[in-house]
């Protein structure tokens, strides 16, 4: 068996295609049922966020879920193989591993150290639990990741100044704009990511922040949270004509504002209008950027802006990668561990079966012992079974993985009639 990972980020294919294949959360748990019913997929977990959707899976035979996962990929963004396949990127076992720890540590993030992905990863890893997806391989390897995602931000600098998409998106406004004091801010979403913009927001000064979702609770709450105002969701489109700076970051999973809503909103108005869509799929009709003062940036934006300060970051990012190769080995280490230990369990397991058959076999000449004395006989036996098994179980699990293990493993099991 091997481990896999199988996807598209926004490395390999543009913002176009990860629309296409991303997964609204309401959907996740079907595509991991899915997966996981496919023949050569034994487990798998999805990661879907606005820079990447990827399968990690327990596989069988490598090509076998290749395949399949393949498969899944052009039924979700209803491809061909040949348009998907120069954008699909797939590793296995270490490589599969490093690529998940580089993701929880945020070196494959657009926002070089970003904070989201780390809780973005433990989601998936959650929701897959819950649908049976992950289990006991993809247990541990999720657990490592999300260790190694923390020890890189508790042991570097990794994630300091800009360390997320939410608070890129409003670094980049202001940066347009010079300030926002003073400018009317219209946030469309009040999830995770609307939470970190509204945040960030009056973290850069803003002090004129509205608020809409679709779910009108959670504009209330959030808006409260930074003391700003909301609007109904049906109502939208007359706070668009005041708003100088709309943020969109909804995971509607689909266009909320067309060209004729913010054409007919913007008319007769005399300021113009910033508008940041980080949201996949989009929020905004990409034919608004055509209106007169309207500017409209994507995550495209984003990541071309984001890159600029990479370069900053360059010493932080090595002592990241060698946490990971320090993390990747310490799981290969667990990994093999694991493996030799259902067979020690089998050993010991035989070994109490025949000690505990030994003492019933002589129970009657055992049965005039003081109960102190009985237990001093059951003391006695399990000490000398323990003494005798303990170097045979530590070579077991000291050499597993390799092929001396292999073959410590098969004379193991053939001198003991171990199946």
């Amino acid at each position: 068996m091997s481990i896999v990972v199988i996807g598209v980020n926004h490395h390999t294919g543009p913002l176009s295609l990860l629309e296409r294949v991303s997964v609204p959360p309401a959907d996740l748990p079907k595509a991991i049922t899915g997966l996981v019913s496919r023949v050569n997929v034994r487990e798998a977990v999805i990661l879907s966020t606005c820079n990447r959707t990827e399968v990690y899976a327990v596989a069988e035979k490598f090509h076998g879920a290749y395949a399949d996962i393949r498969d899944f990929f052009c039924e979700l963004g209803d491809l061909n193989p040949d348009d998907l396949h120069p954008h699909l990127y797939s590793q296995h076992d270490d490589a599969a591993v490093a690529h998940l720890f580089e993701v929880a540590a945020g070196l494959d993030s657009a926002v070089l150290g970003e904070t989201e992905i780390l809780g973005q990863v433990r989601g998936a890893w959650e929701l897959a639990q819950a649908e049976g997806g992950a289990k006991a391989t993809l247990n541990l390897l999720f657990r490592h990741a999300l260790e190694t995602g923390k020890r890189a931000r508790t042991e570097t600098a990794i994630s300091r100044s800009t360390a997320s998409v939410s608070s890129a998106a409003v670094e980049m406004a202001t940066e347009r704009l010079g300030a926002l004091a003073g400018k009317r801010m219209l946030v469309v979403g009040a999830g995770e990511m609307g939470e970190g913009v509204a945040v960030a927001l009056v973290g850069a000064g803003a002090t004129d922040i509205t608020v809409t979702n679709r779910t009108h609770e959670r504009a209330v709450t959030l808006a409260a949270r930074v003391r700003g105002n909301v609007v109904p969701f049906a109502e939208m489109p007359g706070a668009l004509g005041a708003a100088d700076v709309l943020l969109t970051c909804s995971r509607a999973g689909t266009v909320v504002i067309h060209e004729a809503m913010l054409a007919a909103a913007r008319r007769g108005a005399d300021t113009p209008l910033l508008v940041v869509d980080i949201a996949v799929p989009r929020n905004v009709d990409a034919a608004v950027a055509a209106l007169p003062g309207v500017t409209l940036l994507d995550l495209d934006d984003l990541r071309d802006w984001a890159a600029k300060g990479i370069e900053q970051r360059t010493h932080e990012a090595e002592h990241v990668r060698r946490i990971v190769g320090d993390e990747v080995e310490r799981f290969g280490v667990e990994t093999t561990a694991r493996q030799a230990a259902p067979l020690v369990s089998m050993l010991h397991e035989r070994a109490e079966s025949i000690r505990t058959a030994e003492l019933e076999r002589f129970a009657a000449k055992l049965s005039a012992l003081e109960p102190a004395q009985r237990a001093t006989v059951e003391a006695l036996t399990r000490g000398i079974v323990a003494k005798l098994l303990h170097q045979p179980s530590v070579r077991l699990k000291d050499d597993a993985g390799t092929p001396q293990g292999e073959r410590n493993a098969a004379a193991v099991r053939d001198l003991f009639d171990l199946s």
